[in-house]
């Protein structure tokens, strides 16, 4: 997930997807409101220790958000030295993941109709439209760094919704791709911050679509990883300028990421 993030159009929410751990992803997000702050305040310390137990699933989240913070700190140079020497093949590979995750999701649906249909398109669409915007100048001050982090979270748990691709559409990419090269700790602070507040309101909205209304969700989730392939896409056009020659690889990595995801679904799936 900490790999896809770094990666402006793949969302670490497509992997934790295809690795079987969204609704639990989402879920365990969700369920965490501060009530063990509570009893910490009255001086209640195994009240505290209960009840941040219950509602903190340290389990799933300590490897998780390590597995995401070593893959921040050690792969950050390795993605953007790709997409800057073979841009074509890198975003190639994302090509395949986001179309296999498409299929998987839509092989999770109980019926297609019109109205998962109709929410399909209205998320390709969206998406599509947001993808095409023109990055937006603006300043790297604190106040904007913590209004990007809990906006760029929102996408990042979001299959097919690029929080990286949302942090370059508000000219914060580069300035916190070098922050966490260099380790400026006030600005990693500062959006962590931000990111933790986002993403445990926007945990409870999804949380509350995926239980009550599952298939319209997963429809316009599709919808929205189809709208996305612009991004990977554009990128492998500009990249060959539809030289088969140049094409023939890109066609190749792409149907090698296509079938990872597709063996990784099928390996991981035990764990719903």
């Amino acid at each position: 997930m900490g790999s896809a993030d770094i990666v402006p159009g793949v969302s670490g929410g497509t992997i934790a997807l295809i690795t079987g751990i969204y609704a639990h992803l989402v879920e365990a997000i969700s369920k965490i409101r501060f009530g063990f702050l509570k009893p910490l305040f009255k001086g209640d310390f195994k009240g505290f220790s209960t009840q941040l137990l219950d509602e903190i699933d340290f389990k799933f989240f300590i490897p998780l958000v390590l597995g995401i913070g070593i893959a921040f700190l050690t792969l950050a140079k390795v993605v953007t030295y790709c997409m800057d020497v073979y841009p074509a093949w890198t975003f190639s590979f994302f090509l395949g993941l986001i179309i296999a995750s498409a299929v998987i999701l839509f092989r999770k649906l109980n019926e297609i109709n019109l109205k998962n249909f109709v929410f399909a398109l209205i998320g390709a669409i969206l998406t599509f439209i947001f993808v095409s915007l023109n990055p937006i100048a603006a300043n790297h001050s604190l106040l904007v760094i913590f209004i990007s982090g809990m906006i760029a979270i929102c996408a990042m748990i979001l299959p097919g919704v690029s929080g990286s691709f949302l942090l370059l559409l508000l000219g914060q990419y580069e300035y916190m791709l070098n922050a966490l090269h260099q380790l400026h700790f006030s600005e990693i602070i500062v959006f962590v911050v931000g990111a933790l507040i986002g993403i445990l309101g926007f945990s409870k909205i999804l949380n509350y679509l995926l239980k009550n209304h599952e298939e319209v969700t997963m429809a316009f989730l599709i919808g929205v990883m189809i709208g996305s392939l612009k991004v990977p896409g554009g990128e492998i056009i500009n990249s060959t300028g539809l030289s088969f020659s140049a094409l023939l690889p890109c066609i190749i990595i792409a149907i090698v990421g296509f079938a990872i995801i597709i063996l990784l679904e099928t390996r991981f799936d035990y764990i719903e």
